[in-house]
């Protein structure tokens, strides 16, 4: 054989190795689609979905790059049933995939998916990966070139914008809703019935909770909620917020004859209330509990009305702190928790309002190793099984969008938030 024949040989053979991924990438692009298209609880768009996909299986590509330096290559026939296998991986697991999202769509009256979804979150998916795999080849190249030194001051440059910019856009932020008190305003302007009264202390409105708590039983006693058969204490979210279909929901289930207040405590996002400040939540609700039922407590026993609290999300997390002090428990009429966060609400005695799709009733690190407690959830679409750790990463990622639901679904919760609060008649209804 020449030497011209062994040349083009060695490089056909060559060729052949190449066209066909290393084992270790066919198991890392298997692994991480099958982890990715793994039942979620709410649908996906296909950004959402190719984009999972796509940082999964990055990931899990520079994983196996790692550990592939120090194991011996794979041959071809290895590569070969490696990349047949994932193949097949990948087909089912889209098929899978297509069959779940199209049943929770129509649970939520959703339009189904087609084969357009699927080619768009192939895009975003091979895009993705294409930057994951672009910019940990430009890191490595820019740690090499200026050697450890210069990476060094890059990091300590950037993490130092990090530390100034992030809070400076967060404080200004928060003076944009201290100069409007947005969720306030909607509050009050939402009453559905006129012979309802709402009241509602700002954060800016008394430097502490104790004086929020008395500004807000004055207003209350001023516009006569008092004088109204019930009231209802209903803590906010971290931003302030009070769900306006709850607050319309409850001036039907009392026909007009209700007072609902609440106090605000922050304005984070309730998710970085929750993570980070949760004890202002429990201490504003037990201030502003405190001060109107011991208004209540020192009216005439015939002019008394019934006392409630309300709760979704963070308010629920607030609202059941009230009830770790027993007196609490006999000043109350009722209770209603809606989308309790999962293993921090105390929900005996409570009604609780939860949909089975709602990520933010599901998630905890818990959900790492054990299911969640659906116990008390009704069943408003297809409820997946629980897969240890897989069932974290798609709550995780649901939980950003929670909301992105119609009414009765995910983190979105109607008007039979209020009509659910039941009332003082028997004892299966009061705390």
């Amino acid at each position: 054989m020449s030497v011209l024949s062994t040349a083009v040989l060695g490089a056909r053979q060559r060729l052949r190795v190449d066209v066909v991924p290393r084992a270790s990438t066919s198991l890392a692009v298997s692994a991480g689609s099958v982890v990715s298209l793994a039942p979620s609880l709410l649908p996906r768009t296909p950004a959402v979905q190719g984009v999972l996909t796509g940082i999964l299986v990055s990931v899990l590509w520079g994983l196996t790059t790692l550990v592939r330096r120090h194991t011996p290559a794979a041959g071809s026939g290895t590569r070969t049933v490696a990349a047949a296998a994932s193949a097949v991986l990948l087909v089912g697991s889209v098929a899978s995939a297509d069959h779940w999202q199209n049943s929770l769509r129509a649970a939520m009256t959703l339009p189904g998916t087609d084969a357009a979804y699927w080619v768009q979150t192939g895009c975003w998916a091979a895009a993705v990966c294409l930057a994951g795999f672009v910019a940990a080849r430009a890191t490595v190249a820019g740690a090499r070139r200026p050697g450890w030194r210069g990476a060094t001051v890059l990091g300590v440059v950037f993490t130092t914008l990090c530390w100034f910019v992030v809070p400076a856009s967060t404080a200004a932020a928060a003076q944009h809703f201290r100069s409007t008190n947005v969720e306030g305003e909607r509050f009050l302007a939402g009453t559905s019935d006129p012979r309802a009264v709402r009241t509602y202390a700002g954060l800016d409105t008394a430097p502490d909770v104790t004086g929020r708590a008395a500004l807000a039983v004055r207003e209350l006693d001023r516009a006569g909620g008092f004088a109204r058969g019930h009231v209802v204490v209903a803590v906010p979210t971290g931003s302030g917020w009070i769900d306006g279909e709850a607050a319309r929901g409850l001036e039907r289930r009392f026909d007009g004859d209700v007072a609902i207040v609440g106090q605000q405590y922050s304005y984070a996002p309730s998710w970085v209330t929750f993570l980070f400040d949760r004890g202002d939540a429990a201490e504003s609700a037990r201030a502003l509990f405190s001060a109107v039922s011991a208004h209540i407590a020192a009216l005439p026993a015939e002019a008394r009305p019934a006392l409630h609290v309300y709760g979704q999300s963070l308010g629920s997390v607030g609202g059941s702190a009230i009830f770790e002090n027993p007196a609490a428990t006999d000043a109350t009429c009722s209770a209603l928790w809606a989308g309790p966060p999962a293993g921090v609400v105390d929900t005996d005695g409570a009604v609780v309002l939860a949909n089975s799709s709602d990520p933010v009733v599901w998630w905890s690190p818990a959900l790492l190793a054990r299911a969640p407690d659906l116990s008390r959830v009704r069943v408003d679409a297809p409820v997946p099984h629980w897969i240890p750790f897989v069932s974290f990463v798609q709550t995780t990622v649901d939980l950003v969008f929670a909301r992105d639901t119609p009414t009765g679904h995910g983190h979105r919760y109607g008007a039979d938030q209020g009509l659910r609060m039941p009332g003082c008649g028997s004892a299966a209804e009061t705390r």
